[in-house]
C-alpha cells in the first residue's frame, strides 16, 4: 500500500477504512514536524502542533477537495495551529541554547575534518544561523525553510501561504536579505 496515492488513501479512509490514514501519517509525519521544528524553533511545540494537524486533518478530511496536494493542505492546517499557538503564547526564545536543548538538535559535522576546532566552527555557524532564522518574521521565516530546507516549488508555497506566486519570491528574497543582514552584525559581534 506504500505505493498507494494520497488520493486513493483519502477515499479509503472517508469509505470506512480508517488505518488508510495511518499510512498519510506515516508518509508525511517526518517532513512535516522537522519544517515545523525550523518554523517553532521547538522540537516539543513542532511535535504538538503536527500531532494537532494530524488530528485536525483527519476530522477534516471530508472538506479536502483535491485542488492542492494532501501535504499542502496538512501542512496549511500546522501552520494555522502554529500561528494561533504563537499567538496563545506570545513567547520569544531568548537564549540559543534553550533552543538547541528545545529542539534536541545538535550541529555535526558532515565531513570531519583533522582541524580540531574545526567542529567548534561549524557548531558555532549553525548556532548562529539558528539564531538569525528565529529573529526572521514569521512570514519570511515560513517561506525561507518552505523553500531552502523543505525543498518545495513557489507554487506550493504559495499555496500554502495562501498567497500569489509573486509574493512568495518577494518574501524569500527578502528574507534572504534580513538573514543575511543579521549574520552580518552576529558574526561582527562574535569577534
Amino acid at each position: 500500500m506504500n505505493g498507494t496515492s494520497d488520493q486513493e488513501l483519502i477515499q479509503r479512509c472517508l469509505s470506512g477504512q480508517r488505518d488508510c490514514y495511518g499510512l498519510l501519517v506515516e508518509r508525511y509525519q517526518h517532513r512535516l514536524y522537522h519544517a515545523l521544528v525550523h518554523i517553532l524553533g521547538s522540537s516539543a511545540d513542532a511535535q504538538d502542533i503536527a500531532q494537532d494537524a494530524f488530528i485536525q486533518a483527519l476530522e477534516k478530511l471530508s472538506t479536502f477537495r483535491g485542488q492542492s496536494a494532501f501535504y499542502s493542505w496538512l501542512f496549511r492546517i500546522a501552520m494555522n495551529g502554529a500561528v494561533s499557538f504563537r499567538r496563545k503564547t506570545r513567547r520569544m526564545s531568548t537564549s540559543v541554547d534553550a533552543v538547541r536543548e528545545q529542539t534536541g538538535i545538535e550541529p555535526a559535522d558532515p565531513r570531519p575534518s583533522s582541524e580540531p576546532t574545526h567542529a567548534l566552527d561549524v557548531s558555532e555557524r549553525q548556532r548562529l544561523v539558528r539564531q538569525a532564522l528565529g529573529e526572521l518574521p514569521e512570514e519570511f521565516r515560513t517561506v525561507l525553510v518552505l523553500k531552502e530546507m523543505d525543498g518545495m516549488p513557489y507554487e506550493q508555497i504559495a499555496e500554502i501561504c495562501e498567497c500569489p506566486v509573486g509574493t512568495v519570491r518577494s518574501r524569500l528574497h527578502r528574507a534572504r536579505l534580513e538573514l543575511r543582514g543579521k549574520l552580518t552584525v552576529l558574526l561582527r559581534a562574535e569577534e
